[in-house]
């Protein structure tokens, strides 16, 4: 698939909205904004205050949505979703929402992230009786509320979410409510914002820009927030830990328009790009970003550096996610579909390549050899991230050591293997200092693992391969 060039996939993302009578269609309209976090499936879960009515599909947004769908799902609150099939694998069925229906009330949920103890929480639950429909970590939720010995259900989805650990930014949705709730560590992002009377949710503030929503603050570590048609109150259900947000949020995934925790993406990526130039000075002739996400890091270091700016590479954005590659021989011919080198722009000069990661370098290896092929007469490979060197268990794709190319060579060695005549990454330091949060500590908020190797959560054994479990601490 011709996905297989893009160097990390985040699991999803999340929408809510409650107290607006066309809910469903901004929701709609709000994970069209999100569509970067997730392209191979998208839901809707809607209430009327009556019953809560499902719309889902694999896909895109566009593929799985028409306004005649929608309408049949109008309602005045709304939950929607898209997502990678990066835990609990593909299929229909673990299309998010999850809707789950019983004779004391229904509840619908979205989730972002991956939970690392949703194994032992999954056998525990097993074993008392629960049968699971999805192999999806967030069914273990709906469980886990639904066996809360509680009597309200506010108290019930708090007591769940309280056992639950690992990343999750959750939107929970009920025929009388809404609940959002974030992980005491705050590893995934979550804003909430107003529209008119109506309270919204998203991964991402960009989806409050496409409905009209203004933004009012970002939802804290631990907290459990309820929205009825008397307004919104915020709750706890666990104690805020140590801030460890992913750092690839302001890397590679959030777009550029989004703010976290009110730091701009863009202007976030800006200053990697200019900590690079000031953390590695290379003679050359023009600079240029592999789009998207790494052009604004690439403005960043030619301000810096003073070596022009140009496009060139182009992303060509008409290709279908679902282009079939018939033999691995016609492998390169994807990503020249996906990126075409401007010619006229690096023939002949000595090329700055800013990107802002490389995973497993294959996609790495194919852009060098794209503008080599132009003409360029040298391309020097610089990173506006640290190398990624260890596995990711809240919510990326990543999950194994092996398939990381840091994991196993050296800076030189990966610089041989994408063809690059120079590789040069960003520092851990250069990279937190210039994303410019203002948390306490030397980390300032940020989850580092994948860096680091250090985790901001207890890691269970049975989430690690065996064979790797001598690195994960």
């Amino acid at each position: 698939m011709l996905a297989e060039i893009r160097s990390l996939n985040e699991e999803c993302g999340v929408f809510g909205i409650w107290g607006h009578p066309n809910a469903t269609q901004l929701t709609y309209y709000g994970l069209h904004a999100l569509q970067h976090r997730g392209q191979e499936g998208a839901g809707i879960v809607s209430t009327d205050g009556d019953a809560l009515r499902p719309l889902k599909g694999e896909g895109m947004v566009s593929e799985v949505f028409t306004p005649e769908k929608i309408e049949k799902i109008a309602g005045h609150g709304a939950i929607g979703h898209v997502r990678y099939a990066t835990a609990g694998g593909s299929g229909i069925e673990n299309v998010q929402p999850l809707l789950f229906n019983s004779t004391t009330g229904s509840l619908a949920i979205s989730h972002n992230g991956n939970l690392v103890n949703a194994t032992q929480l999954k056998g525990h639950l097993e074993r008392q009786g629960s049968i699971f429909q999805t192999t999806s970590d967030t069914e273990v939720l709906a469980h886990l509320i639904k066996r809360s010995g509680y009597a309200s259900f506010e108290e019930k989805a708090k007591n769940a979410l309280s056992l639950l650990k690992g990343a999750f930014a959750c939107v929970i949705l009920t025929e009388e409510a809404m609940y959002i709730a974030l992980d005491p560590n705050g590893l995934r992002p979550l804003s909430l914002g107003k529209l008119g009377d109506a309270w919204v949710t998203a991964s991402e503030t960009c989806a409050f820009d496409i409905v009209g929503a203004e933004f009012v603050r970002s939802v804290e570590p631990g907290e459990f927030l309820i929205v009825t048609k008397d307004g919104m109150r915020a709750e706890r259900f666990a104690y805020p830990e140590e801030r460890a947000i992913c750092t690839m949020e302001y890397v590679y995934f959030s777009r550029p328009d989004s703010d976290i925790d009110g730091i701009n993406v863009h202007t976030a990526r800006k200053r990697l790009g200019v900590q690079l130039a000031k953390e590695v000075q290379i003679e050359a002739d023009v600079v240029t970003g592999v789009p998207d996400s790494s052009i604004s890091a690439a403005i960043g270091y030619s301000e810096q550096s003073g070596i022009p700016y140009e496009l060139g590479l182009i992303k060509n954005r008409y290709v279908g996610r679902t282009f079939i590659q018939p033999s691995q021989d016609l492998r390169e011919q994807g990503v020249k579909m996906k990126l075409s080198p401007v010619r006229q722009v690096v023939k002949g000069k000595r090329v700055i390549m800013v990107d802002d990661s490389i995973v497993r370098g294959t996609t790495s290896r194919r852009i060098v050899n794209l503008l080599k092929e132009a003409g360029a007469t040298e391309v020097h490979v610089v990173i506006s991230s640290p190398p990624i060197k260890n596995p990711c268990f809240y919510g990326i794709d990543i999950s194994t050591a092996g398939e990381l190319i840091a994991s196993n060579n050296t800076v030189e060695e990966m610089r041989e293997i994408i063809g690059a005549d120079s590789l040069t990454f960003l520092s851990v330091d250069g990279m937190v200092q210039n994303i410019g949060r203002t948390d306490p500590g030397s980390k300032c908020g940020h989850c580092l693992a994948c860096f680091t190797g250090e985790y901001p959560t207890n890691i269970y054994p049975d989430t690690v391969l065996p064979h790797e479990k001598e690195k994960v601490k």
